[in-house]
Order: C-alpha cells, then sequence, then structure tokens
C-alpha cells in the first residue's frame, strides 16, 4: 500500500501534497547534481494541516513526510513519491526515521522545554534522509514560549528543514506562524468511506465497520478501535445507558463519579502500557548497571525526574481526553434523539440503541435536548479551563436531569 492510501476522502488534499513531492524530489535530485533548482515548485518549507477531529490531519502530515523521504526507484519512471515499501517511507510510518522529528502534547500544552531540541535539530542538515522534517501533531497546544520558538525556526527555516502543523484550525496557531505556512483543510470523510478502509485494511467485518463509522461519524481512529477493540465498545454502551440513569440527585452524582473513574482507569492503563516501557529505555540508555537491582549511574536523577513529570502529566491529559470522548459520545446521543424529536430523515449515528433514543425522545422536547446539548458543551469548556473533573461532570448530570 503506498503511503497515500490511509487519507480517506481526502482526494483533493492528496493530490495538493503529491504535486509538492514529486517537486521536492526534483529540487533535492538538482541539488545533488550541481543543475539549477526548478522554477515555479509547489514545495514549501511551512505547512499547516487543519480540519476536525477525525479528518486525519497527523495522518495527512506523515505521509507527506514519507513522501518526501521516499527512496523508490519508480520516481525515475514518474511514479508518484510514497511507495510505502521503501525504508524511508517505512521508517516513517513505524516512527522511526532519523530525519523525522514528531512533537505531540504531554499535557494540555507543549512547553518551550519540549521544543527546544526539535527546533535546535532544525537547523541540521538530514543525516540519512532527504529532508529534515518536523511534525507538530497538536500545534494548537503550544504555549506562548514555545509557539515563538517554533516562529523563530520557521521565519529562518534551514535549506532542507520542512515543519508540518497540524491543528484543528487556522485560529488556534499563531497569526504570526500560520501566515507563513502553505494551508491544507481536511473534511470529515464520509461514513461509507472510512467503513471501507476498516474493512480493506483491517480487516473488519461489513456491517460491524460500518457501525463504528457510524457510531464514530466518520472518525477514523476512533472507528477502528470501536470496530476492533471490545473494551471500547463496552466503555461505549455505558455512557450511552447514562441518559436513562439520571433520575434524582443521587444517581446524577453515581453517574458523574462512574464516569470519571472510567476515564483514570482508562488512563492508567495507557500508562502501564506506555510508561513501563519509556523507563526501562531511558535507564538502558542512561547505562543503568545489570545485577546491581538497576541502580541508576551518579548525575542521573534529575533525568528520571524529568521523565516522571512528563509521564504524570501524559495521564492527565489521557484522562482528560477519555473524558471528552465519553462527552462527544453523549453529544452525539442527544443529536440522534432531536433528529427523531424533528423527525429528520437524517441517519442515526446510534442505530443500536433506537429504543432508548425513542424513549428519551417521547419524554422531552427540542428545546430539553437542546439544553442539554449546551450542558454537555458546558462541560467540555470546564474541563479545558481545567476544572476538577469531577465537579465539572456532577454539573453536567445534574443539568442533564434538570433540563
Amino acid at each position: 500500500m503506498g503511503v497515500w492510501d490511509d487519507l480517506v476522502g481526502q482526494e483533493r488534499v492528496t493530490a495538493q501534497l503529491e504535486a509538492a513531492a514529486r517537486d521536492a524530489d526534483a529540487l533535492v535530485t538538482a541539488a545533488g547534481s550541481g543543475a539549477p533548482a526548478p522554477t515555479g515548485s509547489k514545495m514549501t518549507h511551512a505547512w499547516l494541516f487543519t480540519g476536525p477531529p477525525g479528518s486525519g490531519r497527523a495522518a495527512a502530515a506523515r505521509a507527506f513526510a514519507a513522501a518526501l523521504q521516499c527512496t523508490s526507484p519508480d520516481r525515475a519512471l514518474g511514479a508518484a513519491p510514497g511507495c510505502g515499501f521503501c525504508d524511508g517511507c517505512h521508517t516513517i510510518m513505524v516512527g522511526t526515521h532519523a530525519d523525522v522529528s514528531t512533537v505531540v502534547a504531554v499535557g494540555s500544552q507543549i512547553l518551550v522545554d519540549d521544543m527546544r531540541d526539535t527546533v535546535r535539530k532544525s537547523y541540521t542538515s538530514p543525516a540519512t534522509g532527504r529532508w529534515q522534517v518536523i511534525l507538530v501533531e497538536d500545534a494548537e497546544r503550544l504555549n506562548e514560549k514555545s509557539a515563538n520558538a517554533v516562529l523563530k525556526a520557521v521565519e529562518e527555516p534551514a535549506p532542507r528543514t520542512v515543519w508540518l502543523l497540524c491543528s484543528p484550525s487556522v485560529e488556534d496557531v499563531l497569526p504570526t506562524i500560520r501566515s507563513r505556512c502553505r494551508h491544507l483543510n481536511l473534511s470529515t470523510p464520509r461514513v461509507d468511506a472510512v467503513a471501507d478502509l476498516l474493512v480493506r485494511r483491517d480487516g473488519v467485518e461489513p456491517p460491524v465497520a460500518l457501525a463504528a463509522a457510524r457510531a464514530t461519524q466518520g472518525h477514523v481512529d476512533r472507528a477502528r478501535r470501536l470496530a476492533t477493540d471490545g473494551a471500547a465498545r463496552e466503555r461505549r454502551a455505558t455512557v450511552l445507558k447514562l441518559p436513562l440513569r439520571v433520575d434524582d440527585v443521587g444517581a446524577c452524582l453515581k453517574a458523574a463519579q462512574q464516569l470519571v473513574d472510567a476515564a483514570a482507569e482508562d488512563a492508567k492503563q495507557v500508562a502501564e502500557e506506555v510508561d513501563t516501557k519509556e523507563t526501562e529505555e531511558l535507564r538502558a540508555a542512561m547505562g543503568a548497571a545489570a545485577g546491581t537491582g538497576g541502580r541508576m549511574p551518579r548525575g542521573t536523577a534529575g533525568v528520571m525526574k524529568d521523565l516522571e513529570e512528563k509521564q504524570k502529566r501524559r495521564r492527565t491529559r489521557t484522562q482528560r481526553d477519555s473524558l471528552d470522548l465519553a462527552l462527544t459520545d453523549l453529544t452525539g446521543f442527544y443529536r440522534d434523539v432531536l433528529a427523531l424529536q424533528l423527525g429528520s430523515a437524517l441517519p442515526l449515528a446510534n442505530e443500536d440503541v433506537r429504543q432508548d433514543l425513542e424513549r428519551i425522545a417521547r419524554a422531552s422536547g427540542p428545546e430539553r435536548t437542546l439544553r442539554r446539548i449546551d450542558a454537555i458543551i458546558a462541560c467540555r469548556d470546564a474541563l479545558d479551563r481545567n476544572v476538577a473533573p469531577l465537579l465539572a461532570v456532577e454539573a453536567m448530570t445534574m443539568a442533564l436531569r434538570a433540563g
């Protein structure tokens, strides 16, 4: 499979990136042969990928990075860069290419300390590849200091460095940064296109793939997880039962506690998988002596402390992300309720719980449903402002009851 095959429903964006990758290949080839650089190139040093959650912003940026590093001999025969098989493509897609640095927010913000080494690396020449590529998956989480560090690097880039920034919208990025980027906007993929991808790439049965794609409204990553992870399906089923359980104050508080506890457990599972591996790798890299109980060399305590702080920030973000996913599912539930109340012909995202949707729809009117959706949005906003999760969710469940 080529690196572009997973960009579901993004034909326009894919065509633009393929054209830029061809011109980037021509630039590197000309520089290597001493020939003059081609004119009218579609390649530029900084790109901004925007689009709603699930549209594939990071996937598009990663595919472009692979195409820039592609070394397939078929390029000489006119094939577009991005074969998916050469060493350049493969190492990028599995995250091990030496000249591709990926920055992902660990906590609620990308701190300047998280960017310092990456910005420094952006000024160096490629070690093994054709370009030095910096991929920032959560550019909207850059704080003032880290954004200014990126701005300086984007303003005066090294000749063979490319910045790929991903953000939900243009407005989420510092104006001085976005003005120096070429903007590509991705759209939410069609449900049938996402279902086809799950069948083709992940071997999911067509009915399961379609149900997962419909439930997540075209969010590629969430649809894949829902179709392949039984625990994810169980968590979603529990969340969708919440509107039926908020009959009194006690039930509201209990439902809120269960929702927060489930998010904490999800974060704990992720931490156990990631933190242990990360800690072991760092201890080995710092020279923890074998046969000494893993005792670290002198002078490395600060490094381990920094890692522990990073992992703590990541656990907090993971818990908030898990809560946000549950709130997204709740919003979809009430959207379906509203569709039933208004007699809309739109297909229901949660067809598997139609009886529950109809029950809630009969027991209330559209105005009450809209107030409930507003309560969920208010909860998400409160979490973004770092309100204590339990307090925010309790306020929401009480509002869902009162309507």
